[in-house]
């Protein structure tokens, strides 16, 4: 079985080869300024517990975190949307 890291970096690769080489480097630009902007340091890191938490999901159905998370771990990955 794949590693959700491998899930991930598969993932990755497969969308780069779908973003136009512009368009990619827009993001890869917007990526770097946030990791100088030392936004990165004050984020939770791995294991760190979160607060528990509601959100729509993309259907406008609310998800809950303390449900998601009683039937097993729970990874949360947001999306920028288009460029």
């Amino acid at each position: 079985m794949r590693t959700l890291s491998d899930r991930l970096t598969s993932l990755r690769e497969n969308s780069a080869e779908k973003i136009p080489a512009d368009m990619r480097e827009i993001m890869h630009r917007a990526t770097d300024d946030l990791r100088t902007s030392g936004i990165l340091d004050d984020l939770p890191k791995i294991g760190d517990p979160l607060p528990a938490f509601e959100l729509p999901d993309t259907e406008g159905t609310t998800v809950r975190s303390k449900e998601l998370l009683a039937t097993g771990p729970l990874v949360v990955t947001f999306y920028r949307g288009v460029w």
